[in-house]
């Protein structure tokens, strides 16, 4: 007898655990679409803010270039995407994925727009684990800093003063938090030299003949 109740038992839990798979396979099914479109609305919502739709033409979501994870300079840990913005048929702004690993807590994840002529068209934090009050004010619904990157260049200001104050540069630290908005700054930096470097390739006439690895 108890080695049937055994077996009944050990039969339960399968089929227990073959329907909740069963479930939750099917929950899944009938919800990606819907998480999928949801998930896209808010990347190009991100991808807005930087480049609004009277800038541009095309659908940035669907116009973009690979990045691979270990491009230098990005510190990217995966292969990514450069959302490109057109205009009547011309590239204004790439918009170019970077990560540092700097912050104070951990990665930080932003998307830079950097415009034909090498000015920053927008920068958003996309996520970070900094410490609230304090290091989350590189997150533009925390404060404004974020703002304060645009229209900046390789040339605006001159590199050396890529930096923020306490180090001699331009851009403003938080009270009681440097280590976050330092980080922020370098990689913004990075990323500016990247696009210098594949501007040729980001702002190509001929997207078919471009390629960024």
């Amino acid at each position: 007898m108890p080695r049937q109740s055994m077996t009944r038992n050990s039969l339960l839990l399968a089929s227990f655990a073959v329907i909740s798979t069963g479930i939750i396979a099917g929950t899944y099914l009938l919800t990606q679409d819907r998480i999928a479109l949801e998930q896209r609305k808010a990347e190009e919502k991100a991808l807005l803010e930087i480049v609004p739709r009277d800038r541009h033409d095309n659908v940035m979501l669907d116009d973009t270039l690979r990045v691979d994870a270990s491009t230098p300079g990005l510190g990217l840990g995966r292969t990514r995407q450069i959302y490109l913005a057109q205009l009547e048929g011309k590239v204004v702004t790439a918009i170019v994925p970077a990560t540092t690993s700097e912050g104070y807590s951990g990665d930080i994840n932003l998307i830079i727009g950097v415009n034909a002529d090498g000015s920053i068209a927008g920068l958003r934090i996309l996520s970070h684990r900094e410490t609230p009050g304090l290091g989350d004010k590189i997150d533009l619904k925390k404060s404004d800093w974020v703002l304060s990157f645009d229209g900046r260049s390789l040339g605006n200001p001159t590199e050396e003063n890529w930096s923020v104050k306490k180090d001699g540069g331009v851009f403003d630290q938080f009270t009681g938090a440097t280590i976050t908005p330092r980080a922020v700054v370098a990689a913004v930096l990075k990323a500016l030299r990247y696009a210098e470097a594949e501007k040729d390739a980001l702002f190509a006439a001929d997207r078919q003949d471009a390629g960024v690895e």
